[in-house]
């Protein structure tokens, strides 16, 4: 049986208490890496309580990404309870959507500070860990850094510059530290079905966005969480500066719908 072990590996994994980031925490707790995650959310008990059932030890902090000061708290809080940081998942980011007209410089800056900024600065503050044990980067980014709609400014400039992030970090840093991206579609997660209620017809929209995809699915957290497990596995080792788009096929076809 083919299997990936991560035993005795620490992974930092920011946005860890829901979604993706808690999709990924379990599965790669699920391989037996140990976890440190953080997010907004007061929910420490119930992330721990997640990544230990999948074996796994864990701890959680809270965590504003876009604060340095408590970034190098979360780096501390990690360091002082496994010793040890192999590998970086740099999920944290939140959706700024706005027109390209209507986008102020407060909203801006914030989504800078949010979507680019925080992976940069919480990458900078790991480095001198993952150079000790040949550590791996992977930032988080978006489908929406290869394709986007209207009203989607500024967070999809801020996504397709986090690819740019991933080539500097894979040039500057190797081969101490291996860098990759991934850029997930449509994955189905609470926040993502809270946007479905939104509709009149729930299930129509969500039956509708399906059909936008060819394997006639959307992705699952799971699903995200495996590539990360593979990624930062030597299986992986010669991957490096690149971006993976996870999108179901979506962005290979053409959508009826004009802008």
């Amino acid at each position: 049986m083919f299997q990936i072990d991560l035993s005795g590996k620490t992974v930092l994994i920011t946005g860890a208490s829901s979604g993706i980031g808690l999709g990924v925490a379990k599965m790669l707790a699920k391989a037996g890496a140990n976890i440190s995650g953080c997010g907004l959310e007061n929910n420490g008990s119930e992330f721990i309580n997640e990544v230990e059932n999948q074996g796994g030890q864990a701890q959680y902090s809270i965590c504003d990404v876009t604060k340095k000061e408590e970034l190098q708290k979360l780096v501390q809080d990690t360091i002082e309870k496994f010793g040890q940081i192999d590998i970086l998942i740099s999920n944290a980011g939140g959706n700024i959507f706005e027109g390209l007209e209507d986008c102020d410089d407060e909203h801006w800056t914030q989504n800078i500070d949010l979507n680019l900024a925080s992976h940069w600065r919480l990458a900078k503050l790991c480095k001198p860990y993952l150079q000790k044990n040949n550590g791996v980067i992977i930032i988080m980014t978006s489908n929406h850094a290869y394709s986007s709609i209207p009203g989607c400014f500024p967070y999809n400039v801020a996504k397709t510059a986090l690819t740019g992030l991933v080539r500097s970090m894979a040039i500057e840093w190797s081969p101490e530290i291996r860098t990759v991206g991934l850029a997930p579609g449509f994955i189905d997660t609470p926040g993502n079905q809270e946007w479905f209620n939104s509709f009149p017809d729930p299930q129509k929209e969500r039956t509708r966005t399906v059909n936008m995809h060819p394997v006639k699915k959307l992705g699952t957290t799971d699903e995200i969480g495996a590539w990360c497990v593979f990624l930062a596995s030597s299986y992986a080792a010669f991957a490096s500066g690149t971006t993976y788009l996870i999108d179901g096929g979506r962005s290979a076809l053409m959508q009826e719908n004009s802008i």
